[in-house]
């Protein structure tokens, strides 16, 4: 037997829920969010935060919309303790906002707990015990009955306290720690103690706390769990029904989307899943993805620069560049097929329809980004990034054939430097490769006219210093200027594709031409711009038989 043996660990038992209702359910609001970021988040930090971080991420957490933030273990650590004076003293409480509070069933870190939030106008006391198995039998060394009598005592003891300041508008909020590796029926029957003591209504209800302390299942398993507690629990009216999931299987979100379907009415967690060991579930996610599906997440997450600096210096935790939606690469493709999908899908993409694009699942708008981060390109991009980028940031669109082309001159390019080709250096490989109207051959002036309908071209083009005259007949300026190629160089020279477009608009607009000629059985692409249409589709000619001058060798236009 090594270390490494898995015959050493025990599936999580499955639940006996025959007439299960979550799976057929769909979310379609958002739960009551509680932020643990001040206290779960808080206390797993390598360096838990200074007075100073503590304020600024409490200022953003009720900028973001949060209505209930648990601000810390005020009995256990005098920094908290202070924290919560100073946000009661300093009055830095909305009223639309209630603060939390975390203490364990014992008496003096009760009473240590009240006196913290004297004076403030309305809180939440979050009274917690362990009751699985392991913690009772391990730990505590207690029966069932123990255990329950721990947790009738703490919430009478809270009760008491509260008694004695009627002018705060009181919420008692009770967790069986390790709920989901706790009995089923034991969970109930304890939670049922705790009502008997705070008689919760439904006008005055208490907030009964399901954590799945340690993730041990997988999230289908939690939702039986949260469902067998809901349809099991008495005064179900008289209780709000809060989930706290942790992340140790990367199931958390998962787990808490699911026991919101399961019945669960609030959900806590912290800002990109901080906390202990692999994290608490990621409330920027978990809204997000009900941002995703056309639910309001009722946070305003529409500036995700803000909230990942202010919780990286908070936390001195740095996000993951592939974080779900708030990550630097998450709405970056550097795959050519994905990036062609992009392209194509942001053309057809109208303002009035809903969001309809490959590959992204919501407009990175939203989110305070822009296009260009979505599209980049290295070795493993194709035509569709290449074409993204130029037309992106240039007002360049190429036509197909040239896409394929300059994608191949990026890819050797992206291969030479082993990284990333950013979008000035592929505008400089595109005109460097293909812009060639300046070389060996040059446009000096040009004529048309019309005669028996036909166009007729006169043009004046210099070859390595010497002046030439060319005539040629066509339909067209085009196809006359080839013809004059033709008729002067003796050469077989024909347009296989042909496109053109504005950059820009107004009197200022400058016109692009692209062409693709087959010059003696070979193909060659130019391009070229210029603010007269016609000129620019000359030099593109130009850049063609320059590039081909320079494949082959020889001048072009020598008979």
């Amino acid at each position: 037997m090594t270390a490494f043996d898995h015959r050493k660990y025990r599936p999580a038992p499955a639940i006996n829920l025959p007439d299960r209702q979550w799976p057929s359910r769909t979310i379609t609001r958002a739960p009551r969010w509680a932020s643990v970021d001040l206290r779960d988040g808080n206390q797993a930090l390598l360096e838990p935060m200074n007075v100073g971080q503590k304020q600024r991420l409490w200022a953003l957490l009720v900028k973001l919309g949060f209505k209930e933030i648990e601000i810390g273990f005020p009995s256990a650590s005098q920094p908290d303790y202070d924290f919560a004076r100073w946000l009661i003293e300093a009055k830095q409480i909305p009223d639309d906002v209630t603060v939390q509070v975390l203490v364990q069933a014992r008496e003096d870190l009760i009473v240590r707990t009240f006196e913290a939030l004297q004076g403030a106008k309305r809180a939440i006391v979050h009274v917690y015990n362990s009751t699985s198995t392991v913690q009772r039998e391990r730990v505590f060394g207690l029966d069932r009955a123990g255990i329950a009598d721990i947790a009738r005592q703490g919430a009478a003891m809270v009760k008491r306290e509260a008694d004695k300041h009627p002018e705060c508008e009181w919420t008692f909020e009770y967790s069986a720690e390790s709920f989901s590796n706790t009995e089923m029926d034991f969970v109930v029957e304890v939670c049922e103690a705790v009502m008997d003591v705070w008689q919760p209504t439904a006008a005055k209800p208490c907030i009964i706390n399901l954590p799945s302390t340690v993730e041990s299942s997988t999230p289908n398993v939690y939702a039986d769990q949260v469902e067998y507690f809901a349809t099991h629990i008495s005064r179900r009216d008289a209780l709000i029904l809060s989930v706290h999931t942790h992340n140790d299987r990367g199931c958390g979100v998962a787990a808490a989307e699911l026991a919101v379907l399961a019945g669960a009415d609030r959900v806590e967690g912290t800002l990109f899943g901080n906390g202990e060991r692999t994290g608490n579930m990621d409330i920027t996610t978990m809204a997000m993805n009900l941002y995703s599906q056309g639910i309001d997440p009722e946070l305003d997450l529409s500036n995700p620069d803000e909230i990942i600096a202010v919780t990286t210096e908070c936390t001195g935790i740095a996000l993951h560049p592939r974080h779900p939606w708030f990550g630097e690469l998450v709405y970056t493709a550097f795959s050519g097929s994905h990036q062609d999908a992009i392209r194509k899908c942001l053309h057809q993409q109208k303002e009035d329809e809903a969001w309809q694009v490959a590959y992204l699942p919501i407009d990175p708008k939203d989110l305070g980004r822009d296009y260009q981060a979505v599209i980049r390109v290295n070795s493993q991009s194709g035509k569709g990034g290449v074409a993204f980028v130029l037309e992106r940031d240039y007002g360049l669109v190429l036509p197909r054939w040239l896409q394929v082309e300059l994608a191949q001159v990026v890819q050797k390019a992206s291969e030479a430097v082993s990284g990333e080709i950013d979008s000035a250096s592929i505008h400089a490989l595109f005109r460097q490769h293909f812009v060639a109207d300046s070389g060996a051959l040059a446009l000096q002036g040009y004529q048309i006219r019309h005669e028996g309908g036909h166009d007729a071209v006169d043009a004046t083009v210099d070859e390595k210093g010497v002046s030439c005259q060319l005539r040629g007949e066509g339909e067209g300026a085009l196809s006359a200027f080839i013809n004059a190629l033709m008729r002067y160089s003796g050469r077989q020279i024909n347009v296989v594709d042909y496109s053109e477009h504005a950059i820009g608009t107004g009197t200022d607009a400058e016109a692009a031409a692209y062409v693709q000629l087959n010059i003696n059985g070979q193909r060659y692409s130019g391009a070229a711009f210029d603010h007269d249409t016609v000129s620019a589709s000359l030099k593109a000619v130009l850049s063609a038989l320059n590039r081909a001058r320079a494949a082959g060798g020889s001048d072009v236009l020598a008979a």
